[in-house]
């Protein structure tokens, strides 16, 4: 029973020392990198701590109360009750999420409850199964506490490192589930905050996984800070000359008829002198806000096509002109 715990320890603390390296789950992009040498680093300390693991257990007498610990049922009823609250869990995150869709009102509130009840679910499911499954005797605990936490923190310093970045990232909330944010060159809605990492989905719909390691290091810029609505940028080049008022007057009157827009916060129109390839003009930013997040790109393709034909209707543009403006630029 004694070599069956060995390799029971040696399992676990191999799976660890892969997951830290890899993503469990697939994505299409991931900013998590290792070196080489990091890496080796960490594998000869676990192989090192795991080779002491005999010297860590004191004497035979605990060695024994170990076996009657982690005997044969127990480990059974364990694996059971793993799954059965692996299941359980996702069966009310999905819930959770199907509502959120449902309501764009409440839908980031919802999904910010998401990841503190994967968190909280898994934490009282390890309590129970190490508490009355197994129910350790205290020093028998203090003891495989002892020899597991020299062998995994040796091992798994990222996986620990990413862990504590995930729980800081749900109690300081720099953003939650449903926001708009952009950190470490990606732009995108959150999609989920895991411990070992945190996913968005950008504008060309790919998934990118970003380590909450990272996150705690990096700066974060929120869209929406939690509220649904969020201010949206639509850029136009227009030609020196072109009356600026005339154009201030279009594109917000363009903004104001949109099924997008959110008209209890302002629509703001600056102008800017800009040189292109040696040719003034005129760069237009047209800043409102949108109902729901999910209606930026939307929203900003609608100002852009909207405005310029409404410039040509009135003559301040003519088509002409606009397609040699834009081979300029």
């Amino acid at each position: 029973m004694n070599k069956f715990l060995n390799i029971a320890l040696l399992i676990f603390i191999c799976f660890l020392t892969v997951y830290g390296q890899t993503d469990s789950t697939a994505i299409k992009k991931s900013t998590s990198t290792e070196s080489a040498a990091h890496t080796k680093v960490q594998k000869d300390t676990a192989k090192s701590a795991i080779e002491n693991l005999e010297a860590i257990i004191p004497d035979e007498n605990v060695k024994e109360k170990l076996t009657d610990i982690f005997s044969l049922s127990k480990i059974i009823w364990a694996v059971i009750f793993f799954l059965v609250s692996y299941y359980v869990i996702k069966f009310v995150t999905k819930i959770l999420d199907k509502f959120s869709e449902k309501s764009a009102r409440y839908r980031i509130t919802l999904k910010g409850v998401i990841p503190v009840v994967r968190i909280l679910g898994w934490t009282i499911v390890i309590s129970i199964v190490i508490i009355v499954i197994f129910a350790p005797p205290i020093e028998s605990l203090v003891v495989v506490t002892g020899s597991l936490g020299i062998a995994v923190g040796f091992a798994s310093q990222d996986i620990i490192r990413n862990i504590f970045g995930g729980i800081m990232t749900l109690f300081d909330r720099p953003f939650q589930v449903g926001d708009k944010v952009e950190v470490g060159g990606y732009y995108g809605e959150v999609k989920s905050i895991g411990l070992r990492s945190t996913r968005i989905v950008t504008p060309d719909d790919s998934v990118v996984s970003i380590p909450n390691g990272d996150i705690m290091s990096k700066s974060v810029s929120n869209a929406n800070t939690g509220e649904t609505n969020c201010q949206v940028v639509a850029e136009l080049f227009l030609p020196s000359y072109i009356d600026l008022e005339k154009v201030r007057g279009i594109a917000i009157k363009s903004a104001q008829v949109s099924k997008y827009i959110y008209l209890k916060k302002p629509i703001a129109v600056i102008f800017k002198n800009e040189i292109y390839h040696n040719r003034s003009m005129i760069k237009m930013r047209l800043k409102a806000y949108v109902l729901d997040i999910r209606y930026e790109f939307a929203f900003m393709s609608e100002m852009t096509e909207n405005t310029l034909r409404e410039l040509i209707k009135h003559n301040l543009i003519n088509k002409e002109e606009l397609d040699a403006f834009e081979e300029a630029v």
